[in-house]
């Protein structure tokens, strides 16, 4: 990197090490602060791209061939950045450097024939090798399979049912809808109805999937196995009731199915109000769609010309190419994040000495307090009598406020004195009392539901998408513990020592804390340690100490810190992977709220974030060359599954952790 970036110049020992002078810290905080601003919008929020794996541009080429709709330049240049992922081996991965996958595989496979691709392309004869070697279609997921089967590609009859009827099992049953988390909930809801209607939209023998299947489809077992080892086990009993209901479909034994399917239209309506889409996520939105013609409505009916509408508000359109593709692409997000990078931005801002009415963070309080939830959504079914409060991640998406994205933004509001001092105060002593509401039982809090914690429900066949449940977290229990310190509540309250007793209970044997809703455990581990300390835990406990060694030891050899999201698949690499630096902010400010002041590892990773930053005040946080670059995914949508790029992570978080250290060194002085 050019030293004119910012490179740290060799200052006077402190404490026996060589750190980065202080005024190469100032000057990147100066930098850092002055890119941010440049990048918020006119209204006063903040909102980066959030980027996700290819199967968001597959299923958008899926959809839009089961529809008969879409605008074929546009297909044809999502199918261009889909493209851009494939691996060396044919396969398609859910990160970049991750190993195949076979469900996003077999999705990107058909989507290229679906565009009117041969099977004979190098590009499929490669991908199709691949697949075979790994057991062909049959070892797709349930969600893949269903779409497979609305065009002719897989059997009803074989893939895990999802009648609608779930949806009529009352509140207090053991399973109902609402014991499931609520992304699964927006996504299996539409999906029963497409079940319970069976779709089908006839296509070209030339554009069908049937080299797929190993031994060809007519010689292939498409059904879920049995577990033959453990006969009398979960899997076994729940694939015995998915027997019966099928049994029950064929014979049409089904006596509520209207009345299901009429009840989950109207679940579907509801949601659709106050919401950019059903629960504004992709999977949702796109399956809303779908349940929306199987039930009859037409191309041109509001509702589905609303739920197209929202869902293609998704997509980034760049017919002249772009920083990270020189041909002409469309990508799909899995929603967009505008609420929880206004909280992110105007909390480092306000960290990194911005004026507290500074008229642009004035406008981003207000954009936010705009945004408060005041209806009560799904999670109300299980936290009775509290009013509304919070706030959601997106847009607009009032059914479903997160605690992650309260405490967020209830630590940014705390670093700006609004002009409408009353409202504010009104609104953050509300949303407190929410969350405390939303406290599940063990101590911890988990993101949008309280108690979602029934893993039997994780054996169901069509869960196999590995995120059925919502259970509590540190990492969001570790930023509460930090927003309540700010708001002055101390470990003197039981709810507040209820809360470290499930955090410490959660520390691994090394030290570390598994991160939910970061990678992984670099990101658990900073905002655990960032919560004990706001809230006066000592940080010579032991915990906390073994925490800071952890960190320590997994840094890398250039200073900085980074871990793959393949430490969610094999603990043993956890903090393991190229420095970033978002994971490097967090294990600075890590060893930062753990006391550590005065080692090399903290001013090895100060001059790593110093050396890394550009000329105008940006991080890179991507790899490859050129027109080719791939964003380094360090943001967990669903562990194992599902992994995001948060564009503007590489930007709030070393701000952040250059302030924190610049304020520490100063103490220390």
């Amino acid at each position: 990197m050019s030293t004119s970036t910012g490179t740290a110049k060799r200052g006077t020992p402190r404490f026996g090490r060589i750190d980065a002078a202080l005024e190469s810290v100032e000057a990147a905080i100066k930098r850092s602060r002055d890119y941010i601003f440049s990048i918020q919008d006119s209204e006063g929020y903040w909102c980066g791209e959030l980027e996700a794996d290819a199967m968001l541009e597959a299923d958008y080429i899926f959809v839009h061939r089961f529809l008969g709709t879409g605008e074929e330049a546009k297909l044809r240049r999502a199918l261009t950045e889909m493209l851009r992922f494939q691996n060396d081996d044919g396969s398609w991965s859910i990160y970049p450097g991750g190993p195949g996958n076979i469900s996003l595989t077999v999705k990107c496979y058909f989507a290229c024939k679906l565009m009117g691709w041969s099977a004979d392309e190098p590009i499929l004869a490669k991908a199709r090798e691949w697949i075979l070697a790994h057991g062909g279609v049959v070892r797709c997921n349930t969600f893949t399979k269903i779409y497979l089967c609305a065009l002719g590609q897989y059997e009803y009859d074989a893939v895990p049912a999802v009648p609608p009827e779930i949806v009529l099992f009352p509140k207090w049953f053991y399973f109902n809808i609402y014991e499931i988390s609520s992304w699964s909930r927006a996504i299996l809801v539409p999906l029963s109805i497409a079940y319970a209607k069976k779709p089908f939209r006839k296509i070209p023998h030339e554009q069908g999937i049937d080299e797929l299947f190993v031994g060809g489809r007519e010689n292939a077992n498409l059904h879920l196995k049995w577990d033959s080892k453990n006969k009398i086990s979960w899997r076994n009993f729940f694939l015995m009731w998915d027997r019966v209901a099928h049994w029950a479909e064929r014979i049409h034994i089904r006596p509520l199915r209207s009345i299901a399917l009429k009840k989950a239209e109207k679940w579907l309506l509801e949601r659709f109000e106050m919401s950019d889409g059903l629960g504004a996520i992709y999977p949702a939105m796109l399956n809303a769609i779908v349940a929306l013609r199987c039930l009859g409505y037409s191309l041109d009916d509001p509702q589905v010309i609303r739920a197209i509408d929202e869902f293609e508000k998704l997509g980034i359109d760049e017919p002249n190419g772009s920083a990270a593709c020189s041909e002409p692409t469309f990508r799909m997000q899995p929603c967009m994040s505008p609420v929880w990078d206004t909280a992110q931005a105007v909390y480092a801002l306000g960290e990194a000495g911005v004026d507290r009415n500074d008229p642009r963070m004035l406008k981003a309080a207000d954009w936010m307090l705009s945004k408060e939830v005041r209806h009560k959504g799904d999670w109300a079914v299980k936290v009775r009598n509290t009013q509304p409060g919070g706030w959601y991640f997106e847009f607009n998406n009032e059914f479903y406020p997160d605690v992650d994205d309260t405490a967020q933004v209830l630590l940014a509001l705390n670093k700006v004195d609004n002009p409408r001092e009353r409202y504010q105060h009104d609104v953050c002593l509300r949303a407190i009392d929410w969350v405390f509401a939303m406290q599940c039982r063990n101590g911890g809090w988990a993101s949008f539901d309280k108690d979602n914690t029934k893993m039997i429900f994780q054996h169901i066949p069509f869960a196999d998408h590995n995120a059925m449940l919502d259970p509590p977290t540190v990492d969001i229990t570790g930023r509460i513990l930090e927003m309540l310190a700010i708001y002055g509540y101390t470990r003197k309250d039981k709810r507040v020592e209820k809360a470290i007793k499930f955090i410490y209970e959660e520390q691994e044997p090394d030290g570390s804390w598994f991160g939910r809703w970061g990678v992984n455990y670099l990101y658990g581990t900073f905002l655990v340690l960032r919560g004990l300390e706001a809230i006066g835990v000592w940080n010579h406990e032991p915990q906390i100490q073994q925490a800071a060694e952890w960190i320590r030891m997994v840094q890398n050899s250039d200073g900085g810190w980074g871990e793959s999201c393949g430490s969610y698949d094999d603990p043993t690499t956890r903090g393991v992977g190229v420095s970033t630096p978002s994971q490097t902010a967090w294990a600075i400010l890590g060893l930062l709220a753990a006391g550590d002041i005065r080692s090399d590892s903290v001013a090895k990773g100060v001059r790593w974030l110093i050396e890394h930053q550009q000329k105008d005040g940006n991080w890179d946080e991507s790899v490859g060359k050129g027109g080719a670059r791939q964003a380094i995914y360090t943001g967990t949508g669903f562990p194992r599954v599902f992994y995001l790029a948060y564009h503007e992570y590489r930007n709030y978080f070393p701000l952040l952790a250059l302030t924190n250290y610049k304020r520490a060194m100063e103490r220390a002085a």
